[in-house]
């Protein structure tokens, strides 16, 4: 599987990851089908913010609000992982839900910089896809 994934959109969460460091950020991300046309920043409603997250309810239906008026839907959310890499964590898979849902993750971890990897949910683990920036 293969993901279009605008630059603009990996900017957008590199962003606010940074911003929101060392607490995770979180956001959803808005789209059609493998397509992904923006990032909605959330709020982080977990009490552990630097090591989980949880998107605040309110952030989520405004988002699907917001994506159903514009004829698309929520496909994904992201999250940053500070102090560990782009790959799922234990908690990621137990707390996923959706077979299909896209994860972006996005490392802050390595001195060389943000890492993005993006993950599809198959219903008993997760996929890694390419992404195809436009």
């Amino acid at each position: 599987m293969r993901v279009r994934l605008p630059r603009e959109v990996v900017a957008a969460v590199v962003e606010h990851a940074r911003r929101q460091a060392p607490d995770e950020c979180c956001g959803l991300l808005i789209g059609r089908g493998s397509s992904v046309v923006r990032a909605v920043a959330a709020r982080n409603a977990h009490r552990r913010r630097r090591v989980r997250y949880r998107v605040d309810p309110r952030d989520h239906f405004a988002a699907l609000r917001a994506a159903r008026a514009e004829g698309r839907r929520i496909i994904g959310a992201y999250h940053s992982h500070v102090r560990s890499s782009v790959r799922p964590s234990r908690t990621d898979l137990a707390e996923a839900q959706e077979p299909g849902f896209l994860y972006l993750i996005v490392s802050l971890a390595s001195r060389r910089g943000p890492r993005i990897g993006i993950y599809r949910f198959t219903g008993g683990g997760f996929e890694r896809v390419d992404r195809v920036t436009p």
